[in-house]
């Protein structure tokens, strides 16, 4: 920058103290000091942001770029870029380690180029042991915050350009909800939107309470403007995003429940198609079910997580439900939804679980017959009471269950998922099949992925679809000249 970078960014008093206004006038800052860069230069700055974790992560990347590129950023699949930026995940030992070796990948980059701007940011940045290494051990780290504070990125930014030192801003709790800033999204056609942040659950086994924070719920007028903006930009599906979406509203000074949440929203013109995620059993309602299975516009996909399928294990991760209680549930939904699709998580070697123990995990496996699950094997995050827990799992032994029951998984799924072959379903065109030409991939309501020939303008719009052929976990089709309805 001209003279003294200093100078410029000495007026951080003048800001505004309101959000989002204190985010735009930081914005516009790193914009004058980005053309400044790119004139000394002679080319454009470009930024780099990759996301590790969860749906809730990836809304979060979308908020980041689009603070970067309103700054005057130009976006690139490329590491080696003048500004990196990691979102973290934390849920598992391995993705922490996963950053760690991408950071050392970054040091050497930076080496060459000096100027090069690295920041994390996200989950694992929560964890005070790993902030700290991450201070310690990478100092050519120029930016490090948290989950609570990402719309920041614009006001760190300044100040690391200001004070010409590495920023560490990390919130130990949750504060204000900052929307309306900038976003780019993925698809033009579809886009997250949070309605909620943070989890009160604590189930034994995980950290994100402690990294997320407690419950807070987004005011449903703001959440509804937000979706009527989306419809008018073309947006026609909509994922609500949440650590517990069913607990939605409990906390606003006058509730609202997540049932009248999706009453609200499926009355808005445009949005064609409506998702959500995640659904904890405990907290799932009748009210609920009685408004998807009553909706044409709410898909008919359920993420119901189960964890374990015994009850005595379910007590130890402190889920607050049963294994009757789980099968209640489904039964019920199934008889709302007949066309439901229902997927879960599954944890493997969780500390105490016997053979009798993994064998409810699998009885209920077959008798829900999921239409696919995510299986893990059971990770210690410190900090949590299971990390402490006795009887540990032997790794040889939580591995040969978790092989036997990806095995069970994959069975089942193959089956139920090929339901709807020889019907004509909707399709949302999502992309380019990234195997064939002349092709587009796209989902239909209840999450398959579908393959057809079709033009690159039909990405985006939704179409009917003959389903040919199943092939377990996808179907390939044809356009209907017929047409066709998913209900």
């Amino acid at each position: 920058m001209s003279r003294d970078d200093r100078g410029r960014f000495a007026a951080f008093s003048s800001a505004p103290g309101k959000e989002p206004e204190r985010q735009r006038y930081f914005t516009a800052l790193c914009r004058r000091w980005v053309t400044e860069r790119e004139e000394k230069l002679g080319r454009p700055l470009t930024c780099h942001i990759s996301t590790f974790g969860c749906q809730m992560n990836a809304h979060d990347s979308e908020k980041l770029l689009g603070i970067l590129l309103e700054a005057g950023f130009q976006e690139t699949d490329s590491e080696n870029a003048d500004f990196v930026l990691y979102n973290t995940c934390t849920v598992r030992e391995n993705a922490n380690q996963r950053v760690y070796g991408r950071l050392g990948y970054l040091h050497s980059l930076k080496k060459k180029n000096p100027d090069m701007l690295i920041a994390i940011c996200g989950c694992m940045m929560q964890e005070p042991d790993e902030a700290e290494r991450v201070r310690r051990e990478f100092r050519f780290v120029d930016l490090v915050f948290g989950t609570h504070n990402v719309y920041q990125l614009a006001e760190l930014l300044a100040r690391r350009i200001a004070e010409k030192a590495p920023v560490f801003e990390i919130y130990e709790e949750a504060g204000a909800i900052v929307e309306d800033l900038p976003a780019e999204r993925k698809y033009p056609f579809k886009s997250g939107v949070n309605i909620m942040y943070g989890c009160n659950n604590f189930c034994s086994y995980c950290i994100v309470p402690y990294v997320r924070g407690r419950e807070r719920s987004r005011e449903p007028e703001e959440i509804l403007r937000e979706i009527r903006r989306l419809a008018n930009d073309g947006v026609v599906e909509i994922m609500l995003l949440g650590q517990n979406v069913n607990s939605y509203g409990k906390n606003l000074a006058e509730p609202v429940t997540f049932a009248e949440l999706l009453r609200r929203a499926e009355q808005i013109e445009g949005i064609r198609r409506i998702r959500f995620m995640t659904s904890h059993p405990k907290d799932l309602s009748d009210e609920l079910i009685e408004v998807m299975a009553a909706s044409e516009k709410i898909c008919r996909h359920l993420h119901l997580p189960l964890q374990s399928g015994s009850s005595r294990i379910l007590e130890k991760m402190n889920r607050r439900y049963t294994k009757e209680q789980y099968l209640a549930l489904t039964e019920k939904l199934y008889r709302a939804i007949p066309d439901l699709s229902l997927t879960t998580d599954l944890i493997v070697g969780f500390p105490g679980e016997t053979e009798e123990d993994f064998e409810e995990t699998l009885d209920v496996v077959r008798r829900v017959r999921y239409d696919s699950a995510f299986t893990f094997l059971y990770s210690p995050r410190t900090g949590t009471p299971a990390a402490s827990m006795p009887d540990q799992v032997p790794e040889a032994v939580a591995k040969e269950r978790f092989d036997r029951l990806l095995k069970e998984v994959q069975a089942i799924s193959s089956q139920v998922c090929g339901r709807d072959v020889h019907t004509v379903k909707e399709v949302l065109a999502e992309e380019p099949d990234s195997h064939r030409d002349g092709w587009l991939t796209g989902r239909l309501s209840n999450n398959l992925t579908v393959h057809f020939p079709g033009k690159r303008e039909w990405i985006g719009r939704l179409l009917p679809v003959y389903l040919e052929e199943s092939k377990g976990f996808y179907y390939n089709g044809y356009i209907s000249e017929t047409g066709g309805s998913e209900r």
